[in-house]
């Protein structure tokens, strides 16, 4: 029998690289009796930490589960990566959570992860703890930290303890509802007399805070009648469950210290499934259909990561969203068919423990099922789905290739498995170069794709630059002559013709026009002279590229009565292309990209003056929900590490996203470097 979904709290761990997310997910196990010694992030030990990829960068890059029993309450925790390229993690696990908890460092500062953390929970109205991890070290403060996250967010942040500070060492803490004063071994005891001015300023802060979700509560505290625990507690609830209010505790994942106060606020603080009110779905209809968890109701399972393993297959983790999942029945996936659940788990990090049933608001896994992936859903009776959840664009792409001749089918084929298993990278073919493109949020992201591509499946992929699809075209009429004339003993060749060539083809590619008169070029050859010109026009003269919007009149020419050939036509077409496009001013086109870009207002100027240096055009300016909008267009061929250069730019708080705009011609100085470097190529 699953547990009740009242006593269920769905956390995700969310918050900047660094911080200490892995190691809180370990202490919280460690106070769950989960596990009995705690790993620590350098010794590759943890439960959350088990990629291989992770032991060796010392770092999460994907989201793992575990879960534990604490007074009676179970907590599913999601332990997500902090780092910016695998940002499509987090929003998987929020969107599988009810809730978070925000982890920061002490550093006196709001970090990026934090701010982008607090940002993503109000907007989409995900309750949250901060949680201020790392006071033993040297130089962290509570105090100053808070300060700077308040800056930014006000009244919305309410700190729940005064911490005690002894020779620059957090010591304890005032619990500030209650009154009392507790040690790092848990102890309570009365307030010390040194803490007692910060914890009555503290107490009428939070009591405020309280206050202003409950109107009972509200008239209570304006009649200057003190709040109890339980009140402030109540209302301070009522204030996360709607994210007016997130509230601050402190302490160390890595020593344990602080942890179970947090553990208790998780429970008390923190909404079950069931208060959250249910999520939205979409029925066969196309309506919205509000799907509350309950056990009783129609099962509905959402997978929200896939995990893949070359030697065990697939693993599905899933959030029970309605009903109850059991071993040996058979549910419809949206748009996919069925699939029969034969196997059942609960998963702590690597680790399966096998179930029979798992209850709504539940997390769990499935395994042994071929074609289910994240984002799907799995039901019986009527169809339902959900909205996908976002994914941070593609904006940073690489050419990918086998190391090996040969071997690029075996590349591909396990690029597509990884896939599964991380929704925000794409491969694409660009048909203008051929190259095929390995795209994602960052440098880092696809150098581990291509490790784990090599580990999982032993296969090598190098990346390199991608090529610029430059297109050449002319900028004046010129005309030439070809004349194709073969003698060889036997049967020989000839053609000639005159062609005349200028910008301005109807379809703005290639346009072909016959005009010859008086049967100069007999009418069954005209055909081979159009060919000859479209093969011609796949290679310009300056730099090899394709050569576009231009117009081919054949107007004169001759043939020979026994000697004309088609074959002749086709190359009399191309040497008259080779003599007059040189004198036709011919120039080199290069794609221009539309470009928004979404920072901090304070950043606007610094990606403006970027933009000009990347020979880039400011179309506009606009301030949408407090962030910079600049629109801008740019050459492609200036924007290859942009998603890289933006990222060190404003410390990881801009975002951007590019389309295909049209071509323009290079300026001349850069149009030589294309030159020149396509020459080298070819050499």
């Amino acid at each position: 029998m699953g547990i009740s979904v009242d006593k269920i709290r769905n956390i995700a761990l969310i918050g900047h690289s660094g911080e200490g997310k892995t190691t809180l997910a370990e202490a919280l196990l460690l106070n769950m009796k989960v596990i009995d010694r705690q790993g620590k992030v350098e010794d590759g030990n943890t439960v959350m930490d088990f990629d291989p990829e992770e032991i060796a960068k010392k770092s999460s890059i994907s989201l793992a589960t575990a879960s534990g029993m604490y007074n009676g309450y179970k907590i599913n925790i999601i332990d997500t990566p902090g780092f910016f390229d695998f940002e499509c993690e987090m929003n998987l696990a929020l969107d599988a959570a009810d809730c978070a908890v925000i982890v920061t460092s002490g550093s006196g500062s709001l970090t990026v992860g934090t701010e982008k953390a607090i940002d993503y929970c109000v907007a989409r109205k995900i309750p949250a703890i901060l949680f201020i991890n790392g006071l033993d070290k040297d130089n962290s403060s509570f105090i100053k930290t808070v300060g700077a996250i308040k800056e930014k967010y006000g009244n919305r942040i309410a700190p729940m303890i005064v911490p005690d500070i002894v020779d620059e060492k957090m010591k304890g803490f005032v619990k500030v509802a209650y009154g009392v004063y507790r040690d790092w071994d848990t102890n309570e005891g009365p307030i010390p007399a040194h803490l007692q001015a910060d914890y009555e300023e503290a107490f009428a802060v939070l009591s405020e805070s309280a206050a202003e979700n409950d109107e009972d509560l509200m008239m209570k505290f304006f009649e200057g009648e003190p709040l109890t625990g339980e009140e402030i507690e109540q209302g301070i609830k009522l204030g996360t469950l709607s994210c007016s209010t997130i509230t601050v505790l402190g302490g160390s994942a890595a020593k344990n210290h602080g942890i179970i106060n947090l553990m208790d606020k998780i429970i008390s603080t923190l909404p079950n499934p069931l208060e959250r009110g249910g999520r939205n779905g979409i029925n066969a209809s196309g309506e919205k259909v509000l799907i509350k968890p309950e056990a009783a109701g129609q099962t509905i399972v959402k997978v929200f990561k896939t995990i893949v393993d070359p030697f065990v297959g697939k693993l599905n983790l899933v959030k029970v969203m309605s009903g109850t999942l059991k071993v040996g029945t058979t549910l419809n996936v949206f748009d996919k068919g069925s699939e029969k659940i034969s196997a059942l788990y609960y998963i702590n990090g690597k680790k399966q423990h096998p179930a029979d049933s798992i209850e709504a608001g539940d997390i769990g896994a499935l395994a042994k099922l071929a074609n289910v992936a994240t984002g799907d859903v799995l039901y019986e009776g009527a169809p339902i789905s959900f909205k996908p959840v976002d994914v941070p664009p593609a904006v940073y792409s690489m050419a990918v290739s086998a190391a090996k001749k040969g071997e690029e089918d075996k590349i591909f084929a396990g690029l597509h498995k990884l896939m599964d298993e991380d929704i925000s990278f794409r491969i694409d073919k660009n048909h203008d170069t051929g190259e095929m493109l390995l795209s994602g949020v960052g440098e880092t992201q696809l150098a581990i794709i291509c490790r784990k591509l090599k580990n999982k499946f032993g296969s090598e992929a190098v990346l390199t630059e991608p090529k610029i699809a430059y297109r050449e075209t002319i900028r004046k009429m010129a005309e030439g002559e070809g004349k194709h004339k073969k003698q060889s003993g036997g049967a020989g060749q000839y053609g000639h013709c005159k062609v005349r060539f200028e910008p301005g083809a109807e379809d703005g590619q290639y346009e072909f026009v016959d005009a010859v008169v008086g049967g100069a070029i007999p009418n069954n050859y005209i055909p081979a002279v159009d060919k000859g010109l479209r093969e011609a026009v796949k290679e310009g003269v300056l730099a090899g590229y394709p050569m576009v919007d231009i117009k081919c009149t054949v107007f004169d020419g001759s043939s020979h009565p026994v000697d004309s050939k088609e074959v002749a036509y086709v190359s009399a077409a191309k040497l008259a292309y080779q003599a007059a496009i040189p004198n036709a001013r011919p120039c080199i086109l290069e794609p221009i990209m539309s470009v928004e870009v979404v920072v901090p207002d304070n950043y606007m100027g610094d990606v403006m003056g970027d933009m000009n240096k990347r020979r880039g055009r400011i179309m506009g300016t606009n301030i949408v929900d407090g962030k910079a909008v600049v629109s801008a267009e740019a050459p492609q061929g200036e924007l290859a590490k942009y998603a890289t250069d933006l990222r060190s730019m404003t410390q990881g708080r801009g975002s951007f996203t590019t389309k295909f705009e049209r071509y323009e011609e290079v300026p001349p100085q850069a149009q030589e470097k294309i030159i020149k470097e396509a020459k080298e190529a070819k050499a």
